[in-house]
């Protein structure tokens, strides 16, 4: 409340130029968007005889929003309750039994409580959970049989490196705990005596770049307040709430028990710390302890990786990606660099994946060694696994299924193509709980398994599922969604895979949980959520595709508002887009939505005006495209233009807009489109740009998918930046921006800065600048204020919708 009274001061003394300062409330059907309740998230017990469904709000009071948080080392914490600030909390939880078909809402759980990081026990005889009250975070288990719920401990946990500040023993019998040896302790405060100049010094024998972080150390005052927020107890506690502490307090940042429960594997933040990147980057030692906490052997001490080289597939060197063979009792993996971590490096193969056994006195075997950058192995059983490679380059993305146990056994390519490629995605494993406790891929007749996917198609997804045998490549489709139903699997219930869990939504129902038998032809609903906004129902909705100039292949939502009848006169239009870039042409154009799902009428996107009576077009494609030497940036501006115009065009055909009355808005990399479309089209009538970036010097190695440094491309950088362009904007851009923006590159003051440009040229702009909010907007006050600013933009230069 003290950061909240000093801004309301600041902003009624200072001698800024503002239209108003107060908070506005936007037209009644907008703010009820902002009050509807949101879709419930739902965990499957390993059982599969029951579902949690979680009710949550995205909403927040501003004085929450206001509350006090820390800036530190890449994270931003609240050092009342050591855990990450704003994240997610549930408001309640309700058990759905599949076997009887009764639900009931946990019992025993306090007023007013936030709950956050839900999860199963192996056994499914509990689920665990932590609740945030009275300023501390601790831990709570269900219990499935008697239907209550009770607090296990009363330490504090500490989430601040760890998110989910706890784990359950793989056998269930137990949890491993976070505490927070520092709770209810003051927080550091170094005085006068502390101030010092802050020093940084380069190394000319090494490079280090580094993308543009926000929210790091800056000095010797923050290290210690890191240290002191994330210091961490490791804690075995029983489920009758018996306390044992394990090794020594530390900066953990990971811990993980082996199948076998003999042993955990430890990962700790050492010093020296870094003001140049996040906690991610410093110096990491991996132990593995014995199950009482004592130290078994070390793993990997990793230095700082200030310098990892350019790429988004570059890494650090030496032992990473450590984890569990979740198959077997106790053998660790892990994959090491053979570039010296640059992708770019001409090398036949760029990692290589070890793996050691307990008692880990032996040297590492080899498991895999990949031509590709590894990114991670999912396990079945002794004589199958699946590992990925990938590459930025050129956007691919391999998968093999192998035999951990026969490394002389040749790896099975089971799909390759491109990651942007969403007709070609097989879908992925189903999983399930093996002996150990632990998720392993399904499989049955040992290398037959299940595969559940989105279905992506030229028709829009049509979410299946299927068996494959991994051996013979024979597929099967057991399932898949039918019209006028968006149907996906969320679970798969039984070995033979005739009984799902899935979500069913039409464009007027909302989605809810079904069991569908699949032997029986049978379909019961298992959740009755409710409608968000009843009183929006009947929008007319269309998957549109239409061709670009160049070719490329283009698809976009078209949403009519109600009462809108075929031949009816043009309507103001809001269009709402995101660009993306590929090194495809021929996936540039995917469809990924379907025309059957739920018509969510969001308070964040645009589809809330078709409540005022506008025609939305949602997410038309706005692909970026490199083919060859080309990169995607050195055509984005023809080919942004090209795709905007491709889009008008079809919604002028089709007379649903008026060329005059259309206006064009994003959020993030989407409002950095926005800009770039005003300064070099004269397609819109007006924009809106959400805490986006307008110039690329202050974002000099790279942004989004660009790998090239500002001092290679410097002509990329400036031919793509709006900033400096700005003189060629001359229709109303409204910018909006959280000022305390935590997003890598989208620092608050690129839209101060693009504004002051903007009003230096006598162009016509608006800037809003939302207290406390970040990247993503969760005050009500902030959100009502937000819609009524894009409302009255709208109005103003879309005219008047009666």
């Amino acid at each position: 409340m003290i950061r909240l009274t000093a801004l309301i001061l600041l902003l009624v003394t200072s001698n800024w130029s503002f239209a108003q300062t107060d908070y506005r409330m936007p037209d009644s059907a907008l703010a009820a968007l902002v009050d509807a309740p949101m879709q419930p998230s739902a965990t499957v017990s390993p059982d599969k005889r029951r579902v949690a469904t979680l009710e949550w709000r995205w909403v927040l009071p501003l004085a929450e929003v206001a509350r006090d948080e820390l800036k530190l080392a890449g994270v931003r914490i609240d050092p009342v309750t050591f855990s990450r600030s704003r994240s997610r909390t549930f408001d309640s939880i309700v058990i759905h039994d599949l076997q009887t078909g009764q639900k009931k809402p946990v019992a025993g759980l306090p007023a007013g409580a936030r709950i956050a990081s839900p999860s199963w026990s192996s056994d499914s005889r509990h689920l665990a959970f932590t609740i945030e009250q009275d300023g501390a975070r601790t831990l709570w288990v269900y219990d499935a049989e008697s239907g209550k719920a009770r607090q296990l401990s009363d330490a504090s946990l500490n989430g601040v490196l760890t998110a989910t500040p706890y784990s359950w023993m793989p056998d269930g019998s137990a949890l491993i705990a976070n505490v927070a040896v520092n709770h209810g302790k003051p927080l550091p405060e170094p005085g006068m005596e502390a101030v010092s100049p802050v020093i940084q010094e380069s190394d000319p024998t090494t490079r280090a770049p580094v993308r543009t972080f926000q929210d790091l150390l800056e000095t010797p005052a923050d290290e210690k307040k890191f240290a002191f927020l994330a210091t961490g107890q490791l804690a075995r506690i029983s489920l009758d709430g018996k306390l044992k502490e394990l090794g020594e307090p530390g900066l953990i940042s990971r811990f993980d028990a082996s199948p076998d429960t003999r042993y955990l594997l430890v990962e700790q933040v050492r010093r020296p710390f870094s003001y140049a990147v996040p906690f991610g980057r410093f110096p990491l030692l991996s132990e593995v302890w014995s199950a009482d906490g004592s130290s078994v052997t070390q793993i990997a001490d990793l230095p700082l990786a200030e310098d990892i080289p350019k790429g988004f597939d570059s890494v650090r060197t030496g032992r990473r990606s450590i984890q569990w063979r979740t198959d077997v009792p106790a053998t660790l993996v892990f994959a090491e660099a053979q570039d010296g971590g640059d992708m770019s490096a001409d090398v036949e193969f760029h990692d290589r994946i070890y793996s050691l056994a307990a008692p880990f006195d032996a040297e590492p075997a080899e498991l895999i060694a990949t031509e590709r950058r590894y990114a991670g192995i999912q396990w079945g059983h002794e004589a199958l696994a699946m590992y990925y490679e990938w590459r930025f380059s050129d956007r691919m993305l391999r998968v093999w299924a192998f035999e951990p146990d026969d490394p002389g056994a040749e790896p099975v390519l089971f799909n390759e193509r491109s990651y942007n490629d969403a007709y070609n995605d097989p879908g992925t494993p189903i999983t399930t709980v093996n002996r150990f406790g632990k998720s392993v891929i399904q499989t049955a007749d040992g290398d037959t398994i299940m595969l559940a996917g989105q279905g992506a198609s030229p028709e829009g997804n049509i979410p299946f599922l299927d068996r494959f045998d991994v051996g013979s490549g024979e597929k099967e489709r057991l399932w898949q969604s039918e019209a006028p139903y968006f149907e996906s699997v969320i679970s798969v219930l039984d070995d033979s895979g005739e009984r799902l869990l899935t979500r069913r939504e039409a464009r007027d129902e909302q989605p809810n949980f079904f069991v569908r038998d699949l032997a029986e032809d049978s379909l019961t609903q298992v959740s009755e959520f409710e409608h968000p906004h009843p009183q929006l129902t009947g929008i007319s909705k269309e998957l549109i595709k239409y061709i670009r100039d160049d070719g490329v292949d283009l698809s976009g939502t078209l949403y009519l508002p109600p009462g809108y009848e075929k031949g009816d006169d043009p309507v103001p239009v809001l269009m709402w887009a995101y660009p993306l870039e590929y090194r495809d042409q021929s996936v540039a154009g995917q469809v990924r939505d379907s025309p059957y799902e739920f018509n969510r009428i969001s308070f964040w996107g645009p589809l809330a005006y078709l409540a005022l009576g506008y025609a939305v077009f949602d997410d038309p494609k706005m692909p970026i495209v490199g083919v060859g030497d080309e990169q995607p940036n050195d055509n984005f501006r023809q080919q942004l233009v090209s795709s905007a115009q491709a889009a008008i065009d079809v919604l002028v055909e089709r007379g649903v807009a008026d060329p005059e009355r259309i206006a064009i808005g994003g959020h993030s990399y989407g409002a950095f489109m926005v800009a770039n479309l005003l300064a070099h089209s004269d397609l819109f009538a007006a924009g809106i740009a959400r805490s986006g970036a307008y110039n690329r010097s202050l974002t000099p190695f790279g942004f989004q998918g660009e790998e090239r440094d500002f001092w290679e491309a410097q002509d990329v950088y400036e031919t793509v930046s709006p900033f400096f362009h700005a003189e060629k904007i001359d229709e109303p851009i409204l910018m909006i921006h959280g000022m305390e923006d935590n997003n890598s590159g989208t620092f608050p003051m690129q839209s101060e800065r693009m504004f002051d440009a903007l009003r230096g040229l006598g162009s016509e702009a608006r800037l809003v600048m939302l207290p406390f909010e970040s990247h993503g907007y969760r005050a009500r006050e902030s959100l009502m204020h937000m819609l009524w600013e894009q409302q009255e933009w709208l109005s103003r230069f879309l005219s008047e919708v009666e």
